[in-house]
């Protein structure tokens, strides 16, 4: 399908600019700037509008001048009563806790808690400074994903009198801390009329804040017009007792008593931990002089944060585990860039030393650049070290050993990465990569725009190839006292150990992993402890070429007493064992056992679900995930599977079509022409039927119930030598066609015993058309349905349509309107079926070759569009292959890498379809580079032609809108029943059929069971099954020829029984009476307005009578639906 869109380029833009320009009269020349913005526009930004869009989000996301004032007054109430606040005496911290419990006021200590025979004291003076920091401070501030309100933070420095020199000791300076911010909760509380929360981030006590928010309805010291909120984050001062040099990685500074007296731990996160609180003020002075020096940081800055916000790194609805509360990392991102780095060894040896980038590049451009440096950098084996001017505080070997990812800022104060795991920063590597081709080879079919900063990225499933609920509640919280003490909760710690252990065990399967979870609440200031973390969503997204292989060795046999093999035994536990393989290795190794394609595709949730359960104690019931509900909606029934008893599946199908086409190729002795190539037209043969096909043995076919019959035609495409001796008559090369079959049926029969082949022809009365076919049913219990390719047709029936074609004088032979209309229909059936379908078959078979989840997607958007009615009867199974290769090739050329968007599950190319199908504009054609002659040299629209029209369209921009909301809730519940239900309500007529009398019942969404347990067989004991045979197409195609201008009917095609009607528009009115109408009436009723007597409206109840008598025998009973008409 082509798409052909004409966007505003940047050169049309620049062209409209300099005539406005001249049209105000300017006669003076282009500055530099408006120089380098028109070049940007045509160089970076590949369309002018990409740039004005750009242009127009920066003031949108930046807070307003309004309500600024309301703010600042506050802010200055608010100083001006911390510096009054009287000081407390020293005093235990138990006992000073208990003062303040008294008020209402918890003090969030950290672990480890203080005991009552400590020596030391807490104490409060009222702070040296405070000062605006962070973002706010200098200007930067951009809004959240959630659309919460800003962030203002108040840094508030705590006196140096207050503290000690060995404070950094098992959380002496953490619990002062606690104190201070305690303290000063209790006094704003009491004196302002404002709310007042404590927030930890990731529920670390340690890196507490005071969260003042304006409370509704207050008159005295709202400062709501803002949109913003203030933390109050207690601070260091440079001249603090606590010795930096005693805070590097490598010490120790939590002694944990214990009889065994373990030896000391390093306590890298710890050490981070109490940096941060000097950190505030140096960062505000390092970000403002960036800021100064770099004209374009601010909206670089905007959009990094924009973009990734909307992934979750930052505050929102989920966020990436250790993103929350990092938002000096993106300033120091960009303070690296610009600044370069110190060359240093790495855990791999030596690095290249990055460039520093120039600091007259553009928004756009830093943009890039920074998402290039997260696409390329491997943050666990090179290091980042920003440059310094007064060279490291710290050696950077002490950050390599440990901290597994380091990047450390221009004050070479603290690792902003200590606490991220790296699972999270293969999850950015990722994400920037995917961008990145986004923006340099956007695709056609999609707005750059807004997939790079506007979509939400919190849909997980559209995200991530496997999404994987975990309930924590069940877990074993059995951590070392070094976890809790790194990490500060028992929530991070658990985490922490989550995330390196399934990196650890999932190895190169998987290109990222990641763990969301909420952001941490904020709590009132009477709660000392943050709410432990419930449930956590585990993403993952494969390596296609390594996520589903069967094996994953380990150390060889003659190392079993290695490190390496007691860790491997350790992480796998029983399922690691000694094997030895064919090329004659004997290695430690864990072999997952798998019967199906689809226990293969779920070898990488099994993998995490077997770690949680061994190393944290979360049982698979609490590890859930949706490919086993999806993948139940593709495997018909169990029982179903056992009556049939005949091994069914494409790979089944291949081998009976390859089957055929050698007893084909057998008979060219007996045939007048060479059969030159057979070719596979059907989605049984190319891995796209929402059911994998399942064979019908003659001898199995009285034994199964009618509701069970069903046998799936494959058709097929002879193409024969060219000759000259074929007639120059359409209705001769029928009867030719005619003579070709009987002889193949008698040659095939005669040499396969078993094979049944006979001629079946079609009941049209379109003397143009070919409706014979070859059925050959094998012994297997395979149907085929062969037509022969005669080139010669296409050029007679061009003959017809358009005479003046003819090379000889046409006036002999004239042809009326009807056999004009009728030789039109004749080619248009055979463009599809001869040249558009073989090609087509070829296509959609590559892909489902290339990529592992196109096939599964295909299969899972057909169920559900058959499940809503919608399949086939409006909207054909070719066009939906075609839109489902979206998500896999897009507008994007050719490429032999695999790019980042591309999906890995059936269950995320799903979402990503129904994504398409909400937002699409349907009028608009579409261009996927599918086919070989690239673009497409006849019409795109031949599987379009008949339908979907307007009001279909609407109809499934309404369902998948639901349906994307349904899959979200199934995120979270786990359960797709609600995809695949359809309400009947909107019907006017809803036609229950007979489910014992239809074939295909058993591949309903709600089959009942019931239906082809019980004895159904009517009598019938014909032996040979009924090829293709079902009666619901068949009816709704009388339906639809008999009532085309009185309703419009919707079916499920797989399994469905009952069909739904509305009726047409325009049939309430009355009309003038006409012989042929197009639809049943009767004469107005005495008292109608209508004077004229020869008016007529439509008589519904004949219309159903007619129904009930076509369906004799098939239809049960018709319900109808009486709406109001608006």
């Amino acid at each position: 399908m082509v798409i052909k869109r004409s966007p505003i380029h940047a050169s049309e833009m620049s062209q409209v600019e300099s005539e406005d320009t001249n049209r105000h009269g300017r006669e003076e020349p282009l500055t530099g700037h408006e120089l380098r913005d028109i070049k940007d526009a045509t160089d970076l930004y590949q369309s002018g509008s990409f740039k004005l869009q750009i242009d127009a989000l920066l003031p949108n996301v930046r807070p307003k001048e309004s309500g600024r004032q309301q703010l600042e007054r506050f802010l200055f109430a608010l100083h001006t009563h911390c510096i009054s606040i009287p000081s407390i005496e020293p005093l235990n911290p138990l006992a000073a806790a208990k003062v303040l419990a008294k008020q209402g006021v918890a003090v969030p200590f950290a672990f480890p808690l203080p005991s009552r025979d400590v020596k030391w004291k807490v104490a409060f003076e009222p702070p040296r400074e405070i000062c605006i920091v962070g973002s706010w401070g200098n200007g930067i501030t951009v809004k959240k994903q959630s659309g919460s309100r800003f962030g203002v933070d108040l840094s508030v420095e705590m006196p140096e009198t207050l503290f000690q020199e060995k404070d950094y000791l098992d959380g002496r300076f953490f619990h002062k801390k606690s104190y201070y911010l305690a303290v000063l909760a209790q006094s704003i509380s009491t004196a302002f009329d404002v709310d007042t929360f404590y927030s930890s981030v990731h529920g670390d006590p340690r890196l507490t804040t005071l969260v003042l928010r304006p409370r509704n309805g207050s008159t005295s010291h709202d400062f709501s017009k803002s949109h913003a909120e203030v933390h109050v984050i207690p601070v260091l001062s440079s001249s603090s007792p606590l010795s930096p040099s005693r805070l590097f990685p490598s010490h120790s500074n939590v002694r944990t008593p214990s009889s065994s007296s373990p030896p000391p731990f390093p306590t890298p996160i710890y050490n981070n931990a109490i940096l941060l609180s000097t950190y505030a003020n140096e960062a505000l002075k390092s970000t403002h002089g960036l800021k100064n020096a770099l004209p374009a940081f601010h909206d670089t800055y905007t959009l990094l944060r924009v973009w990734a916000n909307q992934r979750g790194y930052g505050d929102g609805e989920l966020c990436v585990r250790g993103f929350e509360g990092k938002g000096s990392f993106w300033a120091g991102l960009l303070r690296y860039l610009i600044s370069g780095e110190e060359l240093v060894g790495t855990k791999n040896g030596s690095a290249k030393l990055r460039k520093p980038l120039g600091k007259g590049l553009s928004s756009y451009q830093l943009f890039k650049a920074a998402l290039d440096f997260f696409a390329k950098q491997k943050f666990g084996e090179t290091p980042v070290f920003t440059k310094t001017i007064n060279g490291h505080r710290c050696p950077p070997e002490e950050y390599i050993t440990h901290h597994p990812a380091v990047f450390v800022d221009a004050t070479s104060t603290i690792n902003f990465l200590s606490d991220v795991p790296l699972t999270s920063l293969d999850l950015l590597s990722h994400d920037a990569k995917e961008t990145l081709e986004q923006l340099t080879n956007p695709s056609t079919s999609s707005d750059t725009f807004a997939d790079c900063f506007l979509k939400n990225r919190f849909r997980l499933s559209s995200r991530f190839d496997a999404v994987i609920r975990v309930d924590l509640s069940q877990a074993s919280r059995n951590q070392s006292t070094s976890a809790l003490v790194e990490h500060g909760s028992s929530d991070a710690a658990l985490l922490a150990s989550i995330s390196s252990t399934l990196r650890q065990g999932l190895g190169n399967r998987t290109q990222a992993i990641a763990i969301l979870q909420p952001v941490t609440p904020c709590r009132p200031i009477s709660s000392a402890e943050s709410p432990s973390t419930s449930t956590v969503h585990i993403g993952l997204v494969y390596d296609p070429t390594h996520a589903f292989r069967l094996v994953d060795h380990g150390p060889s046999a003659e190392d079993q007493d290695s490190n390496v093999a007691k860790e491997f035994r350790h992480l796998w536990g029983s399922r690691a064992e000694l094997r030895r393989f064919k090329d004659g290795r004997i290695t430690e190794s864990v072999v997952w056992e798998v019967t199906t394609s689809d226990e293969r595709a779920h070898i990488p949730v099994s993998i995490v679900q077997h770690l949680l359960q061994l190393h944290f104690g979360i049982s698979a019931k609490y590890v859930r995930t949706l490919q086993a509900p999806f993948d139940s909606i593709l495997r018909l029934p169990d029982d179903v599977r056992r009556l049939h008893r005949a091994t069914g599946g494409y790979k089944a199908a291949l081998t009976a079509f390859d089957g055929v086409v050698r007893n084909l190729k057998a008979l060219d002795e007996q045939l007048p022409l060479a059969l030159l190539n057979v070719s596979p037209i059907s989605e049984y043969l190319r891995y796209t039927s929402t059911f994998a096909p399942l064979p019908i043995p003659a001898s199995a076919s009285t034994e199964l119930p009618d509701s069970l019959r069903f046998l799936p035609t494959i058709p097929i495409i002879l193409e024969f030598e060219k000759s000259s001796k074929w007639p120059d008559d359409l209705k001769a090369i029928q009867k030719i066609k005619l003579a070709f079959f009987e002889i193949i049926a008698q040659s095939l029969m005669t040499s396969n015993p078993g094979l049944k082949a006979s001629v079946a022809i079609g009941d049209s009365s379109n003397p143009f058309q070919g409706s014979a076919a070859l059925e050959i049913f094998t012994a297997e219990g395979w149907s085929f349905s062969a037509f022969i390719w005669h080139d010669r047709e296409a050029t007679l029936l061009d003959r017809i349509i358009d005479p003046s074609k003819m090379f000889v004088d046409s006036s002999n032979q004239q042809y009326n309107a009807r056999e004009q209309r009728e030789a039109k229909i004749a080619r248009e059936l055979y463009t599809r079926r001869f040249i558009h379908a073989p090609r087509h078959h070829r296509a959609i078979a590559n892909l489902c070759h290339k990529y592992s989840a196109y096939s599964g997607t295909v299969r899972l958007v057909k169920r559900w569009l058959a499940a809503h009615w919608l399949l086939q009867t409006h909207v054909s199974e070719e066009a939906i292959e075609i839109i489902c290769a979206l998500p896999f090739v897009g507008g994007k050329q050719k490429s032999t890498e695999s790019p980042a968007t591309v999906p890995h599950s059936k269950e995320r190319g799903f979402s990503l379809v129904l994504e398409f199908l909400t937002n699409w504009k349907w009028e608009e054609p579409l261009y996927l580079p599918l086919y070989e002659d690239d673009p497409p040299a006849a019409a795109p629209e031949v599987w379009t032609s008949n339908g979907p029209d307007a009001v279909v369209v609407r109809r499934l921009r309404a369902i998948a809108k639901e349906a994307s909301k349904a899959l979200r809730n199934a995120e979270t519940k786990m359960d797709i029943k609600n995809l695949f239900l359809h309400s009947t309500d909107d019907y006017d007529i809803v036609i229950q059929l007979n489910p014992a009398v239809l074939p295909r019942y058993y591949q309903n969404v709600n089959a009942e069971s019931s239906v082809w347990t019980r004895d159904s067989h009517l009598g019938i004991t014909e032996s040979t099954p009924r090829p293709g045979f079902d009666p619901l197409p068949l009816f709704l195609a009388d339906l639809q020829s008999t009532f085309a201008d009185t309703l419009k009917f919707f079916a499920d095609p797989l399994g469905g029984d009952r069909i739904g009607a509305i009726w047409l528009p325009g049939l309430e009115s009355p009309r003038s009476f006409r012989a042929l109408g197009g639809f049943s009436s009767k004469p107005l009723l005495k008292g109608d307005e209508a004077k004229d007597k020869e008016h007529v409206m439509l008589n519904r109840q004949a219309v159903l009578d007619d129904i009930g008598r076509l369906g004799t025998g098939l239809v049960q009973k018709i319900i109808v639906h009486v709406h109001e008409r608006v």
